[in-house]
């Protein structure tokens, strides 16, 4: 009996050592150890947001790892490449989501101070609802976040609202699985810098085929009318009137708000700029589909009407593939005296990038 359990013991301690030595792993330093274990490959590389795609060395143990240099504290999506096969990191829970393909995730902790980082604060609640879209025909989810304190408060009390929209790829899950909004809410709400708000995420496509179409025809003109025709009117007559029957928000236009991301940055600019009745608000992140013949795409934007705008507020990272026709745009908006705020800020197109955004942007709302 003895021996069988000695061996027993050895069992336990090959299996604790050989799960620990094919973990990726985060050290104090911020640096990450990605590991795979692969015999049978003959090349393996890893591809990161942030990090060139870098080959991986194999030890005897037929494991494959990389360290890379300390990361700034954030959360980087990854997979790697085994002999030109994309895969994810099957010995790590966390993903990244993605209607075109999920990856891994690493967290690089970083401290209490930043708005993504989990605290010990009052937490709010994010819902999830399905419904039947006559619209788009299709069923699909939309969800709503609820700050802390929503529940208790009194029941006369409305709060404002801010529409938040995902990229392309992505959906209605998104900015909270991803872009973790209700943490940043959260932390910031707690600190006194946020004005408690419900946040609802919608599905940001008006048709699927845009999806089915696949990344290539993303830019057919007909295909992005329908996806923004379809989108618009499901946001405006489907989710906005289940929102305000459900949830206790204000129906004043001042405290309506519409950000996005991408895809969804174009759109919050399109539906919100042409629908200034409806939206006081507007915020636009690496904003996507903006053509060069911007007054087709926003006929009746000019100074008369900007002056209802309480906040136009775009931003894009230096190394973002839109950032020109973003800038673009802007000069336009300068031609036109419509007033906005125009923070370029280092990065490329990404999640790292837009929850800065959102951190800054927040806190300027319904002021």
């Amino acid at each position: 009996m003895k021996a069988v359990y000695l061996i027993f013991l050895a069992l336990l301690a090959t299996t604790a050592f050989s799960q620990s030595a094919t973990k990726t792993e985060v050290q104090p330093d911020g640096s990450v150890t990605f590991r795979l274990s692969a015999s049978n490959a003959r090349d393996v590389q890893l591809m990161c947001d942030g990090l060139k795609t870098t080959a991986m060395q194999k030890d005897s143990q037929d494991v494959w790892s990389f360290t890379a240099k300390p990361l700034a504290p954030d959360y980087y999506a990854y997979a790697f490449l085994v002999d030109g096969l994309r895969v994810m990191d099957l010995s790590n829970p966390e993903i990244k989501y993605n209607l075109f393909g999920c990856e891994s995730e690493v967290h690089v902790p970083g401290p209490a101070s930043l708005p993504w980082e989990l605290n010990d604060v009052p937490h709010g609640v994010v819902h999830a609802h399905i419904y039947k879209s006559a619209a788009a025909g299709d069923e699909r989810s939309y969800y709503v976040y609820t700050p802390p304190g929503y529940q208790a408060s009194d029941s006369s009390r409305s709060y404002p609202t801010l529409y938040l929209l995902h990229g392309y790829s992505d959906d209605s899950t998104a900015w909270w699985s991803i872009g973790r909004v209700n943490i940043i809410l959260d932390n910031l709400i707690a600190r006194g810098e946020v004005k408690p708000m419900v946040v609802v995420m919608p599905l940001g496509y008006g048709t699927m085929d845009i999806i089915k179409a696949g990344p290539a025809h993303v830019h057919d003109p007909e295909l992005q009318r329908r996806n923004l025709e379809g989108f618009t009117a499901s946001l405006l007559k489907e989710v906005m009137p289940r929102v305000e029957s459900a949830y206790r928000v204000s129906k004043d236009r001042n405290a309506r708000a519409i950000a996005g991301v991408s895809m969804g940055g174009g759109e919050s600019l399109k539906v919100g700029l042409n629908n200034l009745d409806l939206f006081a608000w507007i915020g636009a992140f690496s904003a996507g589909d903006l053509s060069a013949d911007f007054p087709a795409q926003f006929p009746h934007l000019d100074a008369k009407a900007a002056g209802k705008l309480r906040l136009l507020w775009m931003s894009c990272g230096t190394s973002d593939h839109l950032v020109n026709s973003n800038r673009a745009f802007v000069q336009w908006l300068k031609t036109k005296d419509v007033p906005h705020d125009w923070p370029e800020v280092p990065g490329a197109h990404g999640w790292q990038v837009w929850r800065r955004n959102l951190a800054a942007f927040a806190p300027l709302l319904f002021r």
